[in-house]
């Protein structure tokens, strides 16, 4: 039954396609890097260069605004503890905010240069990945107090939880994902990702145990998170950055720097199909996704050579 819906939705995607449903302009002529979705509460978090803008998924208006986040790059939410946390790359420390208030209620030192964040529910911790320290910052949602480092032995890239309490990071500098407990905080397996290199988008289907890998070779790669083997490469394109799997319709998502978003079909574990590549804006690399809209949505500004275009940063909303 699963895979006639998939089927059915995929020829319906194919009929209609992904394609821009709206530009919904922020504040602000800073830097961005990764968005969060919130879905249940409809709100999507954006990293902006020292804050990070609250919008309404739905309206497309800025409705709130955590300041004092020097260079964030990721947010991962951890609504059971109503705590939101924050990776400053330039103040090397994770702010833990109210989720409901938005007030920032603590600030924890962690490695050098963090960026990608992760709750995993499971286990109940948060995963900093410090890509200039090469390892990861645990730390406890509860309390909000750190419970360990991982050293990894390689820059970390994005992560992924698998549900059964292990976590999947890529190293982007060693060509590796590494599969770590972050209770026993230690690494229990390394796997090369040749023929992809310079791995940075990681996503998961938990229930075929398969890790779906952007590199910036220009190729993304599934791999087995049992075994450690590569079972398919497609090409993508160019600065790819973040990747997204949706259960329901087995699709894959990679958002890059070029300006386009490859998404392919799981047609089994162990193979894959091409359905589209979207053009969106050069610049718009990191992506979050909206299980209840199946929705994308991308943040991006123009540019005059390396200058930020003042007034132009938005985010762009695809569907279908």
């Amino acid at each position: 039954m699963k895979t006639l819906i998939s089927l059915m939705l995929l020829g319906f995607l194919e009929t209609a396609g992904y394609h821009l449903l709206a530009k919904y302009p922020a504040p602000g002529d800073d830097g961005w890097d990764y968005l969060t979705m919130d879905s249940p509460n409809r709100r999507l978090f954006i990293s902006h260069g020292t804050k990070v803008d609250v919008m309404d998924a739905d309206q497309g208006r800025v409705i709130g605004e955590i300041a004092g986040t020097r260079g964030v790059h990721g947010i991962a939410l951890a609504p059971q503890f109503n705590r939101g946390f924050i990776s400053c790359g330039q103040a090397n420390e994770a702010v833990i905010f109210d989720m409901k208030t938005l007030a920032i209620v603590n600030r924890v030192p962690v490695g050098k240069k963090p960026d990608a964040i992760i709750f995993d529910p499971l286990t109940k911790r948060v995963i900093v990945n410090n890509g200039d320290s090469n390892n990861s910052t645990i730390i406890n949602p509860a309390d909000g107090k750190v419970t360990g480092t991982i050293d990894l032995e390689g820059a970390p890239e994005f992560a992924a939880a698998d549900g059964k309490g292990k976590i999947f990071i890529n190293l982007e500098d060693k060509n590796e994902t590494v599969k770590v407990d972050p209770i026993a905080l230690k690494v229990e397996a390394r796997w090369s990702l040749k023929p992809c290199e310079t791995p940075t988008a990681l996503a998961m289907d938990t229930a075929t145990r398969r890790l779906f890998i952007g590199g910036r070779n220009k190729m993304m790669a599934v791999l087995n998170a049992d075994t450690g083997a590569i079972v398919a490469t497609l090409p993508i394109g160019e600065r790819v950055d973040a990747a997204v799997y949706e259960p329901s319709t087995h699709l894959i998502f990679f958002s890059n720097g070029d300006g386009t978003v490859d998404i392919f079909h799981q047609d089994s574990p162990d193979h894959y199909s091409t359905v589209s590549k979207l053009t969106t804006e050069a610049g718009a690399k990191t992506m979050a996704f909206d299980p209840q809209t199946h929705r994308i949505f991308l943040s991006v500004a123009q540019r005059e050579g390396r200058t930020i275009k003042p007034g132009t940063f938005h985010v762009l909303v695809y569907g279908y």
